[in-house]
């Protein structure tokens, strides 16, 4: 009785085999591109803080690294929302998600 090693399949073959798959890797490849649309409006400090979240019934999240980039984003919330207007993007509102802290507690 032999174990084999299951055969590697690539990306595209897995995408193309699960359909559940290829909606997924579309949604956050949508909500990468919302991001790439809005970077000019978003001061060049901020934008490493800030990740493409998921895009659900026209709600965007983006999601930042500390609450001090939430607080410094929700200003510009306005003028974001108005760059996706202006590019046709369908988002009708945005949320911003603040990542958690690792647990320091042992």
């Amino acid at each position: 009785m032999s174990h084999r090693a299951p055969k590697a399949v690539s990306v595209q073959d897995a995408t193309r085999q699960a359909p559940t798959l290829a909606r997924l890797i579309e949604r956050a490849s949508q909500s990468s591109q919302l991001l790439k649309s809005v970077e000019s409006v978003i001061p060049e400090a901020l934008r490493t803080a800030i990740q493409a979240g998921p895009l659900e019934a026209g709600q965007w999240c983006l999601i930042v690294n500390n609450s001090a980039t939430a607080a410094k984003l929700k200003h510009l919330l306005p003028t974001v929302q108005a760059a996706l207007l202006a590019a046709g993007a369908p988002v009708s509102a945005i949320r911003l998600k603040v990542l958690s802290a690792p647990s320091l507690s042992r």
